[in-house]
């Protein structure tokens, strides 16, 4: 026993420096096959269905990266969760928890361990601790459960954690679970003391992401996509974002919320410029009116500074999956996360149409995420003349571009000009309720293809890893055939 002992110590020991380490190697080859992509993101290529040339890519980013001395969002003040300096105490971001019939509560705080927390004995390490790409909670992972309350309990207690919120995951089908680290292991040491319990079916950092607003006269959108604006209609179409929270009392946005959740009710709201103008781009009314009049927005509030966490935005989903919405706008950027990853794949299967935003981190970087999930359109952002957004990512998840680059929309202060894929994503939304409007029985796959087959090719001949299959032109989607 002693043997073992100080052989798990020292497994131990260098399973924490192996996690202080560099990630590993990225790539952005656009010639990769998404079977490819998703091989090169695992630990290791062999298995699974990999073929032998698959090798490590970093699956995710730093979000918010800005090009040119522009900011990610207007006045970016304080990252939520900020990974901790060296030396320092890992700090718990202060977010809001959902109960299983979508209300807002706020479990009671865990009693510190009373003594120092060792490792359960005779436990292995199910699998090496992973390096973990793209920012994170330093101090908490999440985890799915097969088991009750008591066996959340019975989990924590084995391995030293602090329940810090459980709730019902209506996309992810199971318990979801956010434990604490309260003794400063490393989250990689940590995913993989877990893997060890099979009552832990999943394990995921609780990965941040951003939003993706690049700093910037008139809305050009409606002619580049060929939409009249005379007749251009969402009505009763429900749309979901999720997003920072918003100015309700703007004018752009009166009749257009529906529904509105805060999925963290304990961070106060400071900016609602973002969110507004996404809200405002999809359905605004008035003189900056939006592609889908008339559509009814279910607005969810998961963002603050720009940031957010892997777990509130997964009660944002859940709570539009039960919205009954049609299309889902998601404006932000992150890693690579599993849940994440289910929780679209669910709700596609649902029949809801998912947008996502490409990102803003420049040509060279990582794949963005959910975009780059499949069943997820990934919008990229162009110009009055179709060019470019230089900010913008690069890559085979890329599906169709849309004017996002200097166009007047709503904001929190009245009005702004916004630049950014987040806005592209938005015009997307919009058209994509016309199609709905126009014929409520489209699928999802459906409005997928005929975006697809409509667009107008852009650079490159066919689908390229800069403008995807190329610029949305919705009067051709509409009169194409199903």
């Amino acid at each position: 026993m002693a043997a073992k002992a100080v052989i798990l110590h020292a497994a131990l020991l260098a399973a924490a420096a192996f996690v202080a380490a560099p990630a590993s190697a990225q790539t952005n080859d656009p010639n990769l096959t998404q079977k490819q992509l998703d091989c090169l993101d695992r630990t290791t290529a062999a298995g699974g269905g990999c073929d032998k040339e698959g090798g490590a890519r970093n699956g995710g980013a730093t979000p918010g990266t800005a090009m040119g001395g522009a900011v990610v969002l207007p006045a970016l003040i304080v990252d939520l969760f900020p990974n901790p300096p060296a030396g320092t105490a890992p700090q718990t971001p202060a977010d809001g928890t959902s109960s299983s019939n979508g209300s807002s509560t706020t479990p009671p705080p865990a009693p510190a361990p009373s003594g120092p927390v060792t490792v359960p004995q005779g436990l292995n390490l199910a699998e090496p601790p992973r390096a973990i790409s793209g920012e994170f909670v330093p101090d908490e992972v999440l985890v799915t459960v097969d088991g009750d309350a008591g066996v959340v309990q019975q989990i924590a207690n084995s391995f030293g954690l602090q329940v810090r919120s459980q709730r019902q995951s209506l996309l992810l089908g199971t318990t979801l679970v956010r434990f604490g680290i309260t003794d400063g292991r490393p989250v990689g040491v940590v995913l993989a003391q877990l893997a060890a319990d099979a009552r832990t079916q999943r394990r995921e950092p609780n990965h941040i992401y951003s939003l993706q607003q690049a700093a910037g006269i008139v809305n050009y959108a409606f002619e580049r996509i060929t939409l009249d604006a005379k007749a251009a209609s969402g009505e009763n179409v429900r749309v979901a974002v999720i997003d920072t929270g918003i100015d309700d009392s703007n004018p752009a946005l009166a009749g257009v919320i529906a529904g509105q959740y805060d999925a963290m009710p304990n961070v106060p709201i400071e900016k609602r410029d973002h969110g507004t103008s996404v809200d405002g781009l999809i359905a605004g009314v008035g003189p900056l009116e939006g592609m889908a009049p008339g559509a009814k927005i279910y607005h969810a509030r998961a963002f603050e500074g720009g940031k957010s966490t892997m777990d509130v935005i997964l009660s944002a989903l859940d709570w539009a999956a039960e919205q009954n919405v049609r299309i889902i706008n998601m404006s932000f950027v992150g890693p690579k996360n599993d849940l994440l990853g289910i929780a679209c794949r669910n709700a596609r299967g649902l029949g809801m149409v998912l947008v996502a935003a490409a990102g803003n981190n420049g040509p060279k970087a990582p794949y963005g995420y959910p975009a780059a999930f499949d069943g997820v359109i990934a919008v990229t952002a162009t110009d009055a003349k179709d060019g470019l957004m230089p900010q913008a990512n690069r890559g085979a998840y890329v599906f169709i571009s849309a004017p996002g680059v200097e166009m007047v929309a709503p904001s929190g202060a009245g009005r702004d000009v916004v630049t950014g894929t987040s806005f592209a994503a938005a015009i997307v939304s919009g058209a994509i309720a016309n199609l709905i409007h126009a014929a409520p029985d489209r699928s999802a796959d459906d409005i997928e293809k005929v975006l697809a087959a409509t667009a107008k090719d852009l650079g490159p001949k066919g689908r390229d890893s800069d403008f995807g299959y190329g610029l949305l032109d919705i009067k051709a989607a509409g009169a194409a055939k199903e």
